[in-house]
């Protein structure tokens, strides 16, 4: 546990995220905490948990099992802690997990959005409710940018479980008035992306080989295209999204393309490595590509929230390898 839940209930809002300790997590527990919120932390497994969390950030949060399928769980935490806002951020990953497991996905990334919506409806309908969704539910998307009004039509039963879950928030919205929303998110990164994701890979084999740790990289398609942004601009999105005054859905991208090429050339060029030198194109990596790029046009996010991402692709590639090299460093001493 964090601190006593006494002490937050001072504070003006209670937040509830789920996945707390990933990525994204942490990035909104800190923007929640600077702006004042008292953070719980719903997780599977508290010590896996306190193992991922920022130590820092676990005095001022409150972590709490819940093992995503009990109902009954779910809103006796509701009824506890009475949030003012609820983020659900847990799901399976994507990537090349995206067909790993499809019932498990299809309960953690899909069922479980319908029981906390459920849980809020039953317990405080005024809670307001925001949901990590996916590009993914493109998937064969025919035209590019993707916007909120883009056809959805997901190749992966990841994408088809994020789609079930938004069309549940639009049921509960329409249905119940209820003030929840969708993020639908395109690529984000940082520092604390996990090795598994390919900006990450990058950015830490560049460091390896930059430290005499490493000698080459195996990565996949250099020309797949990606819209990637960075982490804490995309939770600031989801914050602002609760702040509105009316509960919609929106994409939160870039709106702006890059190759893993142009990745992997920013991450050497920025060490003083000339990319072609170390990378090795491996083909059994490739994924099928997109029938159309998968960019998001962000456009009503930017009108109607004032959102605009702060922090640019190069910049990103940037703090990804000086974090990388921090860390390696450290580990070399």
């Amino acid at each position: 546990m964090g601190l006593s839940f006494g002490w937050c209930l001072k504070l003006k809002k209670i937040a509830l995220i789920t996945g707390v300790a990933g990525q994204d997590g942490s990035y909104l527990t800190e923007l929640l905490i600077s702006k004042g919120y008292a953070v719980v932390g719903i997780v599977r497994n508290i010590q896996n948990a306190k193992n991922k969390v920022d130590l820092t950030l676990l005095n001022y949060v409150t972590l709490v099992e819940w093992d995503f399928i009990n109902q009954d769980a779910i809103k006796n935490l509701l009824k506890e802690y009475r949030p003012a806002e609820v983020y659900n951020l847990a799901a399976f990953s994507s990537g090349a997990g995206m067909f790993d497991n499809p019932v498990e996905i299809a309960e953690i990334n899909g069922l479980v959005v319908a029981r906390i919506l459920e849980a809020i409806r039953s317990v405080d309908s005024q809670i307001k409710f925001c949901q990590a969704s996916s590009r993914e539910i493109f998937g064969e998307a025919l035209t590019s940018p993707q916007s909120e009004l883009t056809p959805c039509k997901p190749r992966s039963p990841y994408g088809a479980a994020k789609l079930y879950a938004d069309s549940m928030i639009r049921i509960y919205r329409e249905r119940y008035n209820m003030f929840a929303c969708s993020a639908i998110l395109f690529n984000h990164e940082s520092p604390r992306r996990g090795l598994g994701f390919v900006t990450r890979k990058i950015t830490h084999e560049a460091a390896k080989i930059k430290l005499g740790l490493s000698s080459e990289l195996l990565i996949g398609n250099l020309d797949t295209v990606r819209d990637w942004g960075f982490a804490g601009d995309t939770v600031n999105a989801m914050w602002l999204m609760l702040q509105h005054n009316t509960p919609d859905d929106y994409i939160v991208a870039t709106g702006k393309t890059h190759t893993v090429r142009e990745f992997c050339k920013c991450a050497f060029s920025y060490l003083g490595l000339d990319y072609k030198n170390y990378v090795i194109e491996d083909a059994s990596s490739y994924r099928p590509s997109e029938p159309a790029t998968l960019v998001g046009d962000a456009s009503k996010a930017k009108n109607r929230l004032g959102w605009q991402p702060a922090v640019s692709f190069i910049e990103l590639v940037k703090m990804m390898v000086d974090a990388d090299m921090q860390t390696l460093m450290k580990n070399k001493s």
